[in-house]
């Protein structure tokens, strides 16, 4: 005799021990036909011991024998009495058993009712004795090895539930008691009986949804993880930030395309408020990426449509929004030594029109030094006591360039007077 139980793990097929526990036999298969096991959820899963289900409440203070159905006004039916059986013991996986329950306050008596577990290893002989042994798993042993390695809380609930999606009884050996059509349901339940709101391990729950919102949802969560992991790397400041409208990504630059260049091309399309090529603080390189910030929105949009993969200096470019957040992370933009800063503003890009405007002029007074390292008003972050040893190198090798040369002329022997004679001819 046999019962086919389909988890969202995979299907076990249980031979139970007619002869040997009948009562318990009964109470199993009338319980499943009147689709009592339909979503439970197993509640109780402790690794290489056992695995409990049974409970329609999956808090394993539950559930009732079949004859309780029946009759709800006994309160004695609840549970009846294990038949535990000396040679049935827990020596193999897969043994499945009647969890016996205690007497509980307002109950003469305990029992079984209708919670039951499978073991997940052998030789569990602690419960020899205490739990009335009624099944063999014959197969599904696989399914009981992923029931094993499900991820549980400190309670031992999987985190995912796995639940009894549907039982088919292959062999009833026993006949209809009386009342059971009036309590068996027109069809099996679609929603679980503890109404949680956890899903099953193989359930989407995504799945309802229409294709469109489907993917929506799942495009945001990706983005949602893509950007928490940008915040874990300290790419982004917090994964919740929201690129800026007005600022543009712009990447792939030509090495040589310089800040300037940058701003006269991208100025046709409105105002701009700052235009930073990013440059490697210590050699002044270009990292051959830069951020462009537009007074406007519109102006911003309509550069991102007609500058994309367009060729600056030999190379195609690419413009974006989504990365122009980098330009907050203050590891990435250039610093600018100007002290500090009236707006609260960090020190480091540019706060509008008045800083273009401070640039400009500084560049126009002569400010602007190739060989310093400063573009665009840039300072790159040299330190002053480099600097001061670098004017002391040169000074001294001028220094000793003179010594050299009033050497080489106190040298020199003295110049010898010659004289020329003529004579007629």
């Amino acid at each position: 005799m046999s019962v086919l139980l389909e988890t969202s793990v995979g299907d076990l097929v249980i031979d139970l021990e007619v002869e040997a526990c009948p009562k318990t036999c009964e109470n199993f298969l009338k319980l499943c036909k009147v689709y009592y096991y339909n979503l439970n959820a197993f509640f109780n899963v402790s690794k290489d011991f056992l695995a409990q289900v049974g409970d329609p409440s999956a808090t394993g203070t539950g559930g009732e024998s079949i004859w309780s159905l029946l009759d709800p006004k006994n309160s004695e039916a609840r549970y009846f009495s294990p038949e535990i059986r000396p040679k049935l013991k827990h020596s193999f996986k897969g043994t499945v058993s009647m969890a016996v329950a205690p007497a509980l306050e307002g109950h003469t008596k305990g029992g079984c009712g209708s919670q039951f577990f499978v073991t997940l290893a052998d030789n569990i002989d602690y419960l020899d004795g205490k739990h009335a042994v009624f099944g063999h798993v014959v197969e599904g042993l696989d399914t009981l090895d992923k029931l094993n390695d499900v991820f549980t809380d400190k309670d031992g609930r999987p985190f995912k539930d796995v639940r009894i999606r549907h039982v088919v009884i292959l062999d009833d050996p026993f006949p209809e008691p009386p009342g059971l059509e009036t309590i068996q349901p027109p069809s099996s339940p679609t929603r679980p009986p503890d109404n949680s709101t956890r899903i099953a391990e193989d359930e989407d729950p995504l799945a309802t949804l229409p294709e469109e919102e489907e993917e929506r949802i799942r495009r945001e969560k990706a983005a949602a993880a893509s950007a928490l992991t940008l915040e874990m790397v300290g790419d982004l400041p917090f994964a919740n930030v929201r690129p800026p409208e007005n600022v543009l990504f712009v990447c792939k630059l030509n090495p040589v395309t310089r800040d300037e260049d940058l701003e006269l091309i991208f100025s046709r399309f409105g105002t701009i408020m700052s235009c930073q090529v990013i440059r490697d603080k210590r050699t002044g390189d270009s990292l051959q990426y830069a951020f462009i910030e537009f007074d406007r929105r519109e102006d911003a949009e309509q550069a991102y449509f007609k500058m994309q993969n367009v060729l600056v200096d030999d190379r195609r470019i690419w413009v974006d929004f989504s990365q122009s957040v980098a330009r907050m992370n203050t590891h990435w933009s250039n610093d600018v030594k100007r002290g500090p800063r009236l707006d609260g503003r960090r020190d480091g890009g540019f706060a509008g029109r008045d800083d273009l405007e401070q640039t400009r002029r500084y560049r126009r007074e002569g400010g602007d030094s190739r060989s310093s390292g400063d573009k665009y008003g840039m300072v790159f972050d040299v330190p002053d006591s480099g600097r001061r040893r670098k004017r002391s190198r040169s000074r001294e090798r001028e220094r000793t360039r003179d010594t050299r040369q009033r050497r080489s002329r106190s040298r020199s022997p003295p110049a010898t007077a010659v004289s020329f004679s003529f004579s007629a001819p």
